[in-house]
């Protein structure tokens, strides 16, 4: 957050996929809600907050890159949010992202359907939850809907409410690269930007996303989109006896990635001084 670059964070939803992006350089992560929803097949209204703690726990016991959670809407009122904050830090997350939908969340969320909760209500949530937290560099997002459901003017006045109950980061998702711009010339970061379309939906170099407050810049779907793509070719080659379209026939570099990113050498090592004499 010192930085003058945005900090950059892709997509992670299991170790595996977190080590990769910590190999790749990546200076955070970002467990999202609504793909681990799609991955449970249930969608993000239906995860509990026992399920993204899991998921951050395990990430975090194989990855010592910062993670950033999404904790949904705090998964309840105001007095819920204390015990949402309390184990997402407990769990190792550096950040997390709660935002001004009503609880319980709604499916309709993924065809654009939004459901705002009064203002108020939300500001509550952000004092309590900055109130909680034990680490004052536990960083709290406060993220509002609003662009979407009602204007860039209620976003904005909506932001600035969430600032002053003490949000640290605000995110208000853009329709457009000139309406990220916008909200940059007339809001007070630091400014959370979330890709929901992938790099090139952005409209500008990353770096210059910086000049309009914007430190924390996350790619939401990409990646999942990409895992999904792949394992539904595989599954069709399979299906029709043809070799997979991604990996091939041959599965030796793939397999020393693997064992790479897994560090089974030291696991290895570990047997050997031990069991394995």
């Amino acid at each position: 957050m010192a930085r003058d670059a945005p900090v950059v964070a892709p997509l992670v939803l299991d170790p595996l996929s977190a080590r990769l992006a910590e190999a790749a350089g990546f200076p955070a992560v970002y467990l999202g809600g609504g793909t681990l929803g799609y991955v449970k097949t249930s969608t993000e209204a239906n995860l509990s907050l026992t399920q993204m703690a899991h998921a951050a726990l395990e990430i975090r016991a194989a990855c010592a890159t910062p993670l950033i959670l999404d904790g949904q809407c705090g998964w309840g009122d105001p007095m819920h949010v204390r015990n949402t904050v309390s184990i997402i830090e407990a769990v190792g997350a550096a950040a997390v992202e709660i935002e001004d939908q009503l609880m319980p969340k709604r499916a309709h969320h993924h065809i654009g359907i939004e459901h705002l909760i009064p203002t108020e209500l939300m500001v509550e949530k952000i004092k309590v939850a900055i109130h909680t937290r034990r680490d004052p560099d536990f960083v709290l997002v406060g993220r509002t809907n609003a662009c979407r459901t009602d204007n860039l003017d209620e976003a904005l006045r909506r932001a600035e409410a969430y600032k002053r109950g003490g949000a640290d980061v605000l995110l208000l998702l853009p329709k457009s690269p000139e309406e990220a711009i916008a909200i940059g010339e007339r809001i007070e970061g630091p400014l959370f930007y979330m890709m929901l379309g992938g790099v090139g939906s952005i409209g500008m170099p990353i770096a210059e996303l910086a000049k309009y407050g914007y430190k924390i810049v996350v790619d939401a779907l990409t990646p999942f989109f990409a895992r999904e793509k792949a394992l539904r070719l595989c599954y069709e080659a399979l299906a029709g006896e043809r070799v997979d379209p991604t990996v091939g026939a041959d599965f030796s570099e793939e397999t020393r990635h693997v064992h790479q990113t897994i560090d089974l050498s030291s696991l290895l090592e570990i047997e050997r001084r031990t069991v394995e004499r």
